[in-house]
């Protein structure tokens, strides 16, 4: 049980991600000071929207230049810091090289990540930000788990360098966190373990798998209709929300799934309807499976027959509980992330009215 004094200094790696820059403005807010570790600080582009966080909020920001894959760069950001929130990760659907551009960063930065923990001494808990992918692959192993919904006792054990290597990805990462915490007694580990997140980005014109699900759902890709393929879905500033709590609990442990909704691809897109459905071409309809079969290979790599056979028109189920008791979270409603996401893209010209 780590008790971790607000007023030292928390490193944030991968500070200007989607789900980090939520995260840096929580902890700015409650007027903390974040040592912000990013690849590229002189990179003003990347790292304005936390700059203006910064300006009007009670905490202090300071950057720091970090690299997954350059060992030990994450020293100098962590000296001073109890509390260290590792965020920085790839999230890519569909990629050349898995193992270059997905397993080597997720399991070599973790690593990097967690040997600096050892070495600097006031380091207490490290906050590692997982995924449900770490538990399953695919919507159909949600049903078959025990209970007929993933728990946090469970591990993927289904996808591969050659199937689903995001979650692959995310696998190794955490099973290494595990390891290298269980070599040490001085500083202890929890995992936040999120669904597919969405809700409003911070800084709308950085690549993001949630963001491209939008422009698919919004931009008329999907208006002849949309695949209901099992979900499960969370707000980004929920997931914030469950970060900050995981390092400032100090009973917090293990890991958390941290998911909002039960959903699919078909529900997070009528959700949307009765405020955008007058100007976008939102899908109204569920495509049927024997077509998502036939046209998904050619629309998107990762979408293959197995892929399809085993996620649409299957439900997706995860047990909340433990973060909901454990934690005190509670989650948006579907319609308020949604519609909150896609205003973002409007108003920042990214999707344009039919």
């Amino acid at each position: 049980m780590k008790q971790i004094d607000k007023t030292k200094p928390v490193m944030v790696t991968g500070a200007n991600g989607y789900v980090a820059s939520w995260l840096v403005k929580r902890l700015l807010d409650e007027g903390i000071t974040v040592h912000a570790a990013v690849r590229n600080p002189a990179n003003k582009a990347k790292i304005q929207h936390l700059l203006d966080i910064a300006e009007s909020s009670k905490g202090e920001l300071k950057f720091f230049k970090a690299d997954l894959l350059s060992s030990g760069s994450y020293k100098a950001a962590m000296e001073g810091c109890e509390l260290v929130y590792h965020t920085a990760s790839p999230f890519f659907l569909e990629v050349k090289n898995p193992q270059k551009d997905l397993i080597e960063p997720a399991l070599n930065g973790t690593s990097n990540v967690l040997q600096s923990a050892n070495e600097v001494d006031s380091v207490k808990r490290v906050v590692v930000t997982s995924s449900c992918a770490a538990i399953y692959t695919d919507a159909i192993d949600t049903v078959n788990a025990p209970g007929g919904a993933i728990t946090e006792e469970l591990w993927n054990t289904t996808s591969s360098l050659d199937y689903q290597p995001y979650s692959y990805s995310k696998t190794l990462a955490e099973k290494k966190a595990w390891e290298i915490v269980q070599a040490q007694d001085r500083w202890d580990l929890v995992t936040i373990n999120p669904s597919f997140v969405m809700g409003p980005a911070l800084n709308a014109h950085a690549p993001s798998e949630s963001l491209s699900t939008l422009k698919t759902l919004g931009g008329g890709d999907m208006k002849m209709g949309a695949p209901k393929m099992g979900v499960g879905v969370v707000d980004v500033r929920d997931v914030a929300e469950a970060h900050f709590k995981a390092g400032y609990t100090p009973e917090a442990k293990g890991r958390y799934i941290t998911s909002g909704h039960n959903s699919d691809f078909l529900e997070m897109g009528t959700v949307l309807l009765p405020k955008f459905g007058d100007r976008f071409p939102l899908p109204k309809k569920a495509l049927p499976k024997w077509l998502v079969m036939l046209v998904g290979p050619l629309t998107n790599k990762a979408f293959t027959r197995t892929f399809v056979k085993k996620n649409v028109n299957i439900p997706w189920k995860a047990d909340t509980s433990k973060i909901r008791n454990e934690l005190g979270m509670s989650f948006r409603p579907l319609r308020e992330t949604m519609e909150d996401a896609f205003q973002v893209l409007v108003d920042e010209g990214i999707l344009k009215a039919k």
